[in-house]
């Protein structure tokens, strides 16, 4: 890990660098110019301390989670611009080969081309839009709540069910939240909804269940009239938290379950619930973490499947949509519909509905947000509730998704 920060630092200095040869371009006051290296270097620095003898098993500070934002705004104002500077410098030194090679016989002296002002003020501009929105992202985009609405219909829902509404939420990341106020107001928004029943798809917490310990009076105010219900994510077993003891992180993991047990949260592991509407009924199925990739593949389909039968109407809760597409798919049972989250939308990207949608994330996961459709299976891929690492959000905001179930019926 120290190498690739190692690496990382050595980028974040060559774009500083580029950075700074931009702006000595345009602004010729050498306070103004010292200002801009020092700003650089304080940051670099407060990110080496901030990280300097870092405890995983504590978790992530939010100074520390400030701190690795404002490093990436300044990186991306450097890194930006320093590419755009590196490329006229590779132009301007071609140019003065060529001039070399050509006036080689006449005698005339070549001078090497001066940076241009133009491409000066292009670079720095250009920059400075992701370094805004990095920052915006921290102060504001991290909590401004959407939510998105989707109704989807089946042949085969029980009639009773027609119209029954599901809010999903997905990545609590408790450990990250830094403003009790507006993570209050959230779950009053997820309530607001006033769906029939609440479904998370795992990620609670970062590492540890202890960050979840200042926030568990606000999320046990979540209530539907058929209850909450949950899974577990990847981040929930604490596999990115170091322990003294393999019983260390069992006892962990057993307190996390504990918590969602006292907040309200019915959680399922590799089993199913059934939501009863009179006489008829659809099946609800949970299963552990199962992801692609390396990420832990505790999740047993068959296992969660046991009590149901295939004529059932299946709603499965699996936190990595990467299950829906190698195993889910697969499986000879039709799972009406999938729940999922995991992706976070990377946190970053454009979203303009009818327009585009991108995020880079989408290069490493197939499903990424939203309804997606195959072999006449759904799934919705949520952006996520909190945040991790980045303590932000560009483009793609926290969601809260609501979904109402139809029959496709003009008798229903």
């Amino acid at each position: 890990m120290s190498r690739f920060f190692i690496f990382l630092g050595i980028l974040y200095l060559v774009g500083a660098f580029y950075g700074f040869q931009a702006l000595r371009t345009l602004v010729k006051n050498p306070w103004l110019q010292g200002m801009y290296l020092l700003v650089f270097l304080v940051v670099l620095g407060n990110i080496y301390v901030q990280f300097s003898g870092y405890d995983r098993s504590q978790g992530m500070s939010s100074a520390m989670s400030v701190s690795v934002g404002i490093f990436l705004a300044f990186m991306a104002l450097g890194f930006i611009s320093g590419a755009i500077m590196m490329v006229e410098d590779v132009i301007r030194f071609f140019g003065w080969v060529l001039r070399k090679i050509f006036n080689s016989g006449t005698g005339a002296k070549v001078h090497f081309p001066e940076r241009r002002r133009f491409v000066s003020q292009v670079a720095l501009l250009l920059a400075s839009i992701p370094f805004a929105s990095l920052l915006y992202g921290m102060y504001k985009g991290k909590y401004d709540y959407r939510v998105l609405r989707y109704v989807l219909e089946f042949d085969d829902l029980p009639d009773a069910f027609h119209g029954y509404t599901i809010t999903q939420i997905s990545d609590i990341h408790s450990g990250s939240f830094d403003d009790p106020e507006k993570v209050s107001y959230a779950v009053d928004l997820v309530n607001k909804q006033d769906s029939d029943v609440i479904l998370f798809t795992g990620d609670l917490v970062n590492s540890v269940a202890r960050e979840m310990h200042p926030w568990m009076d606000v999320f046990s105010e979540l209530k539907a009239r058929d209850g909450v219900f949950s899974v577990l994510g990847n981040h929930d077993y604490g596999d990115y938290a170091e322990w003294n003891t393999e019983e260390d992180k069992e006892e962990n993991l057993e307190e996390l379950k504990r918590i969602q047990q006292r907040i309200g949260f019915d959680l399922l592991l590799n089993e199913s619930r059934f939501l009863q509407k009179g006489d008829q009924r659809i099946a609800l199925v949970g299963v552990e973490n199962w992801g692609a990739g390396g990420f832990k593949k505790a999740g047993d389909l068959e296992l969660a499947l046991k009590d149901v039968s295939e004529k059932d109407f299946k709603i499965l809760m699996s936190h990595d949509p990467s299950h829906w597409e190698q195993e889910v798919l697969r499986h000879p049972w039709h799972v009406h519909l999938t729940l999922s989250g995991h992706t976070h939308g990377m946190q970053f990207g454009v979203e303009i509905p009818g327009w585009i949608k991108w995020s880079p994330v989408k290069y490493r996961y197939k499903y990424w947000a939203g309804i997606y459709q195959e072999l006449g299976q759904y799934i919705n891929v949520n952006r996520g509730f909190g945040f991790i690492g980045y303590p932000g959000r560009v483009g793609i905001w926290p969601e809260v998704t609501v979904i109402e179930l139809r029959k496709r019926s003009s008798e229903v």
